[in-house]
């Protein structure tokens, strides 16, 4: 049988020397030709997920407990000029953010005269004996 036209090989000396040195008789390598990208609509190749373990990841989780656990393990109280300096740091500068002012309250001024006094007084001015 004869081969088909164009299935022979060529001889060494007509093959082009791109490759550079070959040695004869070696089949050329072929690169390999890139696959065509998969489209991302289908759904071949997908993990069905559960909605229910969705929502379950999803779900916010209430760390309360713990904080307060932890909150509550340490007894260390800071000074208080160190957290009223904490408090003014994380204020705000609006005049709304800002505490009222604490007025020192008057205490009230006592006398100086006695019971005694008074009775003394009264006789005196009113003359009650």
């Amino acid at each position: 049988l004869l081969p088909a036209a164009g299935q022979r090989k060529a001889p060494p000396e007509a093959q082009r020397g791109r490759d550079g040195p070959r040695t004869t008789g070696s089949p050329r390598r072929r690169r390999r030709a890139p696959e065509p990208a998969r489209s991302k609509a289908t759904v071949k190749g997908r993990v069905v997920k559960s909605a229910i373990e969705e929502y379950h990841k999803k779900k916010p989780v209430n760390h309360l407990r713990e904080n307060l656990q932890y909150m509550l393990k340490g007894r260390l109280v800071a000074d208080k000029a160190i957290i009223e300096q904490v408090l003014a740091q994380n204020r705000g500068r609006k005049s709304k953010d800002q505490p009222p002012e604490k007025t020192e309250k008057k205490k009230p001024e006592g006398t100086v005269f006695t019971e005694e006094d008074f009775r003394k007084f009264e006789r005196e001015y009113f003359g009650i004996p």
